[in-house]
């Protein structure tokens, strides 16, 4: 028998094992100043790549301005309480009411954290007799969610219909000796890669099997479709989406989610979503935020027009450039380069140190190994120079990479 202890330690994880050597400059960086396209980081300035702020409302003045007069007329401490019990507003219900009226769905329930907030709610609605079918390479909270249903379980490969087919036949064979329902999940933008989740061809899918349809819209809430409604819009089957969820931590940079339905559906989910039940309320300078975030989003649409513009020229100048950006129908833009990851670490310290870029890098195991994914999220802040000193900043590194410059590098050490 062992204590506990002796395995809780940073370097038995998969990303913690390189804690010793890159803590605050690969995993936990400090970037600091306002926020913006340009921040510094370990006393530079660096162009920054790696904040979901799609429409650049982070440090909007009008949206700093309502934020500091809610936390003035409010505090952050009211309401008290989980909604249930005693953290409900008049405020709460009228955002409520105002996505639900924006998502063209019947009502919307809050959720304190999207996170939490989905995990819960897939909790909730599956049960034992059930079955939940999801994309294989759904974000982390879905597979939360998940893992904490009493449903049965399918997968089907990424946006592979043919294997989503499937799945739905097993899980159709499986309810039909319970007596349960199926539940498929997906995403509208996957966040890694950038590329859509095939709704309109899952919807299509109804007219030979009977479910319902989740779609975590996170990344593509405020950013696809003509008025930023998001996947639905974009990809026209809005009315199809059965329960449609979004965070307010990407285009309306906040904190926050919710999920939109129907009305027995939403009551019901509000009597159930235990992440919800039992804990605190949204504080209610986060709610006047949202509000205001919100009518930003559907009323000044030069914001998205900006973004739209700098992801074509970011994009369409990496691919001049040679680099493959897999699938991305979105801001999303995933670099794959190859590469060991001690190569890795020397490209990305000579990004950051020589060339002042700051962007996000993912390795083994999130990806395959020998591969290696620079993730760059475009934003309604970047300028064209900001996006031209990058073009030329990738296609050093790249040449670098190619002709085994960070092969004969000497080992980078990060500061702690």
């Amino acid at each position: 028998m062992m204590d506990l202890f002796d395995r809780l330690k940073p370097e038995n994880t998969p990303l913690g094992r390189f804690s010793k050597v890159d803590n605050g400059y690969y995993t936990f960086p400090k970037l600091e100043g306002e926020l913006s396209s340009r921040m510094m980081f370990n006393g530079k300035e660096r162009i920054l790549w790696s904040l979901n702020n799609y429409l650049g409302l982070a440090n909007h003045p009008e949206v700093r301005k309502v934020d500091a007069e809610a936390a003035r007329d409010w505090g952050l401490a009211y309401p008290m309480g989980s909604r249930m019990m005693s953290g409900n507003s008049s405020n709460h219900h009228l955002l409520e009411d105002q996505i639900s009226d924006f998502m063209q769905k019947e009502a919307t329930v809050l959720l304190n954290f999207g996170y939490q907030g989905i995990c819960s709610a897939i909790d909730a609605i599956v049960s034992r007799k059930d079955a939940v079918i999801y994309d294989a390479e759904s974000h982390a909270c879905i597979m939360d969610g998940i893992k904490m249903t009493m449903g049965k379980r399918f997968s089907f490969k990424h946006n592979d219909m043919e294997s989503l087919e499937k799945s739905l036949q097993k899980a159709t064979a499986h309810c039909e000796t319970t007596g349960g329902g199926i539940l498929v999940i997906t995403e509208g933008v996957f966040s890694m890669a950038g590329d859509q989740g095939k709704i309109k061809e899952i919807v299509h899918l109804k007219q030979k099997y009977t479910f319902r349809l989740m779609v975590d819209d996170a990344h593509g809430f405020g950013v696809m479709g003509k008025t930023g409604m998001g996947i639905g819009e974009h990809q026209g089957v809005q009315d199809e989406i059965d329960l449609y969820f979004a965070t307010f931590a990407k285009s309306m940079a906040s904190i926050g989610a919710y999920i939109s339905s129907t009305k027995e559906v939403v009551g019901f989910l509000k009597y159930s979503i235990r992440s919800q039940i039992f804990a605190k309320s949204v504080p209610m300078p986060i709610v006047v935020g949202a509000m205001k975030r919100l009518d930003m989003l559907r009323n000044m649409p030069e914001l998205r027009e900006k973004l739209w513009a700098n992801v074509d020229r970011l994009q369409s100048g990496l691919r001049d450039r040679g680099f493959d950006l897999g699938n991305t129908n979105s801001p999303v833009t995933a670099v794959m380069l190859h590469g060991s990851v001690d190569e890795a670490a020397k490209l990305v310290w000579d990004l950051r140190e020589n060339y002042l870029i700051f962007c996000t890098v993912v390795l083994y195991p999130v990806i395959p190994k020998g591969n290696i994914l620079l993730r760059l999220i475009p934003t309604a802040m970047h300028s064209n120079e900001d996006i031209d000193e990058t073009l030329e900043a990738f296609a050093a590194i790249a040449a670098k990479l190619k002709d085994g410059t960070y092969k004969q590098m000497p080992q980078v050490v990060a500061e702690e």
